[in-house]
């Protein structure tokens, strides 16, 4: 792979022709076009670890999506600054930085209501389902992209298919954009047999010929039928959530009263060693828990910043020959990759097994369910080829303008739906699958 074609200002879609802005490059509009968008702005109310809370300092897939977007853009300007000379002549490392951020802003826009919770629960449905002969009239690669639904894929397809411009290119991001948002550039054909990440995958069969597309213009190497090496800046874009998803998680789970302070302190003292702000050290016994944290972890973001950008030029030569394994984090030298990891671990052990946070996961399959029997029960008897019921019609009108028609195929209108429900808040799914069972409020 070589920059030049890796960082493609080429747009996805049929978009028109407009004049250069003065200060604000192609690569500043992906970002603009991600922040302005429902799908990116409803992340507000979408679950990131624990369940949207009434605490207002747990962070929500928004501001996870935010934080990350500013250490991406400070990743892409160091990378950006340290290759100056190895890209081309129009790229500066803000250009960098900032196709960084944008894919970072994404790349949770296509998570279901719960988070991760919610990805199993539309699984679960649908293996629950396909046994019973819901999915017999699809093709088999189209019946493993709902048996192992995935909210990358499911973002993919927000960026190319459903937000602004339905079925033209989506948001029409440069290549480049799209490049560094696709952490997982194959179909769900290969969700089990990828040696990195197993079960994830980047693109539904709808969207294969864009994705065959988007790697042609990058230069992306095939490494087998539907299935390509990633873009390098995808392991910034991974870099960036992997020191947020770490640190933040501790913050979220002092909020939460499930860490004690000199344990997360520790963690990122390990990391700073000696170099800690004048700031920090100034503090005293007057100040709050989360002002020594904040000052803390912003220096030990400074920290691990610095070394996934060495890491990155380090194993560039394997990045440009799409053959780096694992991810950035684990090239990182010691101390910052033993806070990453140690940080991770934490987390597994102490935040992630919390029983408030486990009544909302095992309600989000009964929420799920709910909805998923309701709508996939309507394009179902649409498709039986007789006349709607009154309820099934009703249900398929809250679909709004691109309600399944009975000409299309199944497995297009199952994407419909899935698309619908992929774009719940976790309030409004639980509100309307309330509502459905005839027990909400009128």
């Amino acid at each position: 792979m070589d920059w030049e074609t890796l960082l493609c200002r080429e747009r996805l879609g049929k978009p028109l022709a407009s004049a250069d802005e003065l200060g604000r490059t192609p690569f500043h509009k992906d970002h603009d076009r991600v922040i302005f968008s429902g799908a990116f702005r409803r992340l507000g109310k979408k679950t990131q670890v624990h369940p949207v809370s009434s605490n207002d300092h747990i962070h929500t897939r928004l501001t996870h999506s935010l934080e990350v977007g500013c250490v991406g853009r400070s990743l892409g300007m160091r990378v950006g600054s340290m290759l100056r000379s190895e890209l081309p002549d129009w790229c500066e490392p803000a250009d960098l930085g900032v196709i960084v951020q944008a894919a970072c802003l994404a790349h949770d826009i296509g998570n279901p209501p719960y988070g991760h919770s919610g990805e199993d629960a539309i699984r679960h449905w649908f293996r629950q389902a396909a046994a019973g002969g819901l999915l017999d009239n699809l093709s088999e690669a189209q019946r493993q992209d709902f048996l192992h639904f995935e909210g990358n894929a499911q973002g993919f397809r927000v960026l190319t298919q459903i937000e602004y411009h339905q079925a033209e290119g989506g948001m029409r991001l440069t290549y480049a954009t799209l490049g560094a948002y696709l952490k997982y550039p194959w179909t769900a054909r290969h969700a089990d047999s990828q040696g990195y990440k197993k079960h994830k995958f980047g693109c539904y069969q709808a969207e294969y010929p864009l994705l065959q597309q988007i790697a042609d213009k990058l230069g992306l190497p095939a490494q087998g039928e539907q299935s390509w090496s990633r873009h390098p800046l995808v392991y910034l874009v991974e870099a960036a959530d992997d020191i947020c998803y770490g640190l933040i998680d501790l913050e979220d789970g002092l909020e939460m009263d499930l860490l004690a302070y000199a344990e997360v302190e520790q963690v990122l003292l390990d990391l700073v060693g000696d170099d800690l702000p004048q700031t920090y050290r100034q503090l005293g016994p007057q100040d709050s828990q989360r002002r020594r944290l904040a000052i803390l972890r912003g220096k030990a973001i400074e920290h691990l910043v610095n070394a996934a950008a060495e890491a990155f030029i380090e194993q560039q030569p394997a990045l440009l020959a799409g053959e780096l394994q694992g991810d950035l984090v684990e090239h990182m030298h010691g101390a910052a990759r033993r806070c990453v990891l140690d940080a991770k671990q934490m987390a597994r052990k102490r935040i992630f097994q919390d029983k408030r946070k486990t009544v909302v996961e095992i309600g989000a399959y009964s929420t799920l369910e709910t909805l998923l029997d309701a709508f996939c029960g309507a394009v179902t008897e649409l498709h039986a080829g007789q006349n709607l019921s009154f309820k099934h019609q009703r249900i398929l009108d809250l679909l709004g303008h691109t309600i399944p028609q009975p000409d299309w195929d199944p497995y297009r209108s199952y994407l419909r739906v899935v698309d619908f429900i992929a774009g719940m808040t976790d309030l409004y799914a639980a509100d309307l699958a309330t509502r459905i069972r005839g027990i909400g409020p009128n």
